[in-house]
């Protein structure tokens, strides 16, 4: 069943493509923006029908597994190697693209001249990006505010004080956590039936997007596209040598078990979307059910290793463009201010731009700089979404691995 779902995963990306192509190059373009108008309806759909699953899923998968774990003393060991991990694992990410950048100088030689003074883009709403406002709203004042508008860091917190009350309770109150554990079955069953109709949405959302911008497109930033995917790809190396070193060679496993998840979040452009399947890839695989419902959803508001990858080669990328040039002093500045900004991004509509829109801000390079990234913007979501499945996946098997509770093979299924 996986095979043949990521089998129709990849045929939709390819005649996706094709379908797009063909509009773009036979049609006018107010036909063929009529057409993607249309196609983007099945695309809008299913995102929909993902977010309408993201709150009840995350929380009921929290804190069942912080409620089975044995006592505070394990959530708060737990909680601690996973943000160790995490903090370990931007610090990584937020180097190589830092160094990547200087390597491979996409910006360099375009020499634009600087913008007006007065001159910024509209993409993004700075107003109200501060420190104290990131900080302030991480805590929800109304958990049903906070799941209406899956706003999935204030879910995580209210999730993290039900699930440490449960667990210190002495009798776990069964009755609450028996209805949370039923609710959880419920909604992956539901994932199952949206999920189905994922290849409907990746070959909808492929032809829009190149019906409408071709693949001329992807010529014009071939060296800065091609430099962001060649960083990613050095940090999966990393990831995976990693894992590898402290799980062993059964790591290896994980990570063709996660490629239909990785594989889902790339073609969407979206972590959110492979969410449901990567919990369950990574049970299948033998992470304790506790420990990766407890750091899959802590994954995605702390451990974006793509998004926090993009956002340092981005705005390097816009300095060279512009040439600027930023001292050692300023970069390190920048890394210390991205690994608090980046803190969760999932679920902030083009929040990457967010976080390099406050950078450019904070370093007084010009904010008209996004509108260069802002084309391919797209396409570059696709490969560090993926990113972020492959890097919480793996924080996952280590935690677990930390923890004693990976299952042994023998233990799993014969259908997993």
């Amino acid at each position: 069943m996986n095979r043949k779902f990521t089998s129709f995963l990849i045929a939709a990306m390819v005649l996706g493509v094709a379908v797009g192509w063909g509009l773009n190059q036979y049609a006018s373009p107010a036909q063929a923006k009529t057409a993607a108008e249309n196609l983007s309806i099945v695309t809008d759909v299913f995102l929909r029908l993902i977010k309408m699953i993201i709150a009840p899923l995350v929380f009921s998968t929290l804190v069942s597994g912080i409620a089975h774990m044995e006592d505070a003393a394990t959530i708060g060991r737990t909680g601690a190697k996973t943000m160790g991990w995490f903090i370990s694992a931007s610090i990584v990410s937020l180097l190589i693209g830092l160094l990547m950048v200087h390597l491979l100088q996409p910006g360099a030689g375009l020499s634009l001249a600087l913008p007006d003074a007065g001159q910024a883009t509209s993409a993004v709403d700075m107003s109200k990006f501060t420190l104290k406002n990131f900080i302030v709203h991480v805590f929800p004042s109304s958990i049903v505010d906070a799941m209406a508008n899956n706003e999935i860091l204030q879910i995580v917190v209210f999730s993290i004080f039900v699930g440490t009350a449960v667990a210190s309770i002495d009798d776990r109150a069964p009755a609450v956590l028996a209805l949370v554990e039923q609710v959880a079955a419920i909604m992956l069953k539901v994932t199952g039936f949206v999920m189905r109709t994922a290849p409907l949405a990746i070959f909808a959302a492929l032809a829009s997007t190149v019906a409408t911008q071709g693949l001329s497109i992807l010529a014009t930033y071939a060296k800065f596209v091609g430099g962001f995917y060649l960083s990613l790809g050095l940090l999966w190396g990393l990831l995976i040598g990693a894992v590898v070193l402290i799980v062993g060679p059964r790591a290896l496993k994980l990570i063709a078990a996660i490629r239909s998840p990785a594989l889902l979040a790339f073609s969407t452009a979206s972590s959110e979307a492979a969410y449901p399947r990567t919990l369950e890839e990574l049970q299948k695989w033998g992470v304790s059910r506790k420990v990766a419902s407890f750091v899959l959803p802590l994954g995605y508001s702390f451990n974006l290793d793509g998004s926090m990858m993009y956002c340092t080669f981005a705005t390097l990328f816009i300095a060279q463009v512009y040439g600027i040039h930023l001292s050692i002093a300023q970069q390190v500045t920048m890394l210390l201010l991205l690994m608090v900004t980046s803190k969760g991004m999932a679920g902030v509509p083009r929040a990457s731009l967010v976080v390099i829109a406050a950078t450019l801000t904070y370093f007084n390079l010009p904010e008209a700089g996004l509108l260069l990234i802002l084309a391919v913007d797209h396409l570059l979501d696709m490969g560090r979404s993926a990113t972020n499945v492959v890097g919480n996946s793996v924080a996952a098997a280590v935690v677990a691995r930390w923890e004693n509770q990976i299952e042994p093979p023998e233990a799993q299924p014969a259908s997993a």
